[in-house]
């Protein structure tokens, strides 16, 4: 993202001199970047609006990924808006994301059922943000369009142990790790391959399982002992509390500003509880499952899998406990999603198939809440107060030349 207001000459904020960026110093030469019409730095990007990218990600003219949705509200139309990131936004060479299979469900839903209604969807997530991230996207890029239901859906990009550990030295990022790990040039023209070739895909495993520990457990680990906030019920936990661990006094604070522009346009806000596969004693076939255990035993090394699954229950009571407090709809996605392991690309990341499950179970559990508002004439509204305008958004290109 780029901000006039920060620097002089609009140079971006979050990218910087692309040049010392430890991603986009690969970047062919040349970037495109907007500027955020509120002068804020977040959120820190945002996908071309009306493109087809070359791994198939297909946005519409918000810079959301699927199709068309008009900004002025139609009649007799349900709008739902779902948050998040990677998990949301889908990997992009998949055909659907959760929120894409939700909206076509729903639509047959209707129709079965006779019911004179249309449904539309936004999918506003993407890669690698956090919850301040997602604030700034409800507030700019989707509250605007007045949606009727927000579904937030987000868990890992926050998800970090060390407050727990505080005597841990310092340990290197799964960015940081992944970098020194540089590909081949035939390794990059597999994973580019992989993403059409089921082919490519068995030989990237093949090459792969020499590299892996065979048995499928998990890796071992240094010693360290969990700190536990003195005084925190870890099973009623005190949500005000600013020592709460893996940065949930900050997903809070940020959930209250979602849940504010939402009520401001006249919606409601559903908070889901957050998928995780990682249990103890977990054992996962080193070739097939390589990504779950590298996604694991590198990228949150040195954590054990017990205190991770832990942590992982315990954000999603808090979760819990912060829609029964504001009174909000709770999506148990993750009571309800199977551990198979043939249904995730990480511990996170759904497969095709994995995508499509959690979208089943989603939609089945918003399908009571839409039948309770259809009831009571909420919806399908008819009136609906100011919403902040919409900002035009016009990416703009900037070129570099990394070798000077």
């Amino acid at each position: 993202s780029c901000v006039r207001p920060f620097c002089s000459s609009r140079i971006c904020v979050f990218v910087g001199d692309p040049c010392t960026h430890p991603y986009l110093k690969n970047a062919p030469g040349r970037l495109f970047v907007y500027d955020p019409a509120d002068g804020s730095a977040w959120p820190r990007y945002r996908f071309l609006p009306d493109t087809t990218t070359p791994i198939g990600l297909v946005t519409n003219e918000h810079g959301f990924r699927g199709p068309p949705v008009p900004v002025a509200r139609q009649p007799k139309t349900i709008r739902i808006a779902f948050l998040g990131a990677s998990t949301t936004v889908a990997s992009h060479h998949f055909p659907y994301s959760y929120p894409e299979f939700i909206g076509h469900w729903l639509n047959m839903w209707a129709a079965a059922g006779k019911l004179d209604v249309r449904f539309e969807v936004l999918n506003a997530g993407r890669e690698s943000i956090n919850s301040t991230d997602i604030a700034a996207i409800m507030r700019s890029e989707v509250a605007p369009l007045q949606p009727d239901l927000v579904v937030y859906y987000e868990g890992a990009n926050q998800f970090n142990l060390r407050s727990l550990v505080p005597d841990l030295p310092p340990q290197p990022s799964y960015a940081e790790l992944m970098e020194k790990k540089q590909p081949t040039a035939f390794e990059r023209a597999l994973t580019n391959l992989a993403y059409s070739s089921a082919l490519a895909r068995r030989l990237q495993s093949l090459l792969a399982s020499g590299e892996v520990k065979k048995d499928g457990g998990e890796w071992p680990k240094p010693d360290y002992t969990l700190s536990w906030p003195p005084g925190l019920d870890e099973r009623d936990p005190d949500l005000s509390r600013a020592d709460l661990p893996i940065n949930l006094p900050t997903i809070l604070h940020d959930l209250d500003i979602v849940r504010g522009a939402t009520a401001e346009v006249g919606g409601e806000l559903a908070l889901s509880s957050f998928v995780w596969l990682v249990s103890d004693g977990m054992v996962l076939d080193p070739e097939r499952q390589r990504g779950i255990l590298e996604y694991l035993n590198v990228g949150y090394s040195p954590f054990r899998y017990r205190d991770m699954e832990r942590l992982a229950a315990f954000q999603n009571r808090v979760f819990a406990k912060y829609a029964a407090e504001h009174k909000l709809a709770f999506l148990d996605v993750s009571k309800w999603m199977p551990r198979d392991p043939n249904l995730f690309i990480d511990a996170i990341h759904g497969t095709p198939e994995g995508v499509r499950l959690r979208g089943w179970v989603m939609f089945q559990l918003l399908v009571p809440l839409i039948e309770r508002h259809l009831a009571d004439g909420a919806w399908p509204r008819k009136d609906f107060p100011p919403a902040p305008p919409v900002q035009p958004f016009k990416p703009r290109q900037i070129t570099f030349d990394c070798k000077k």
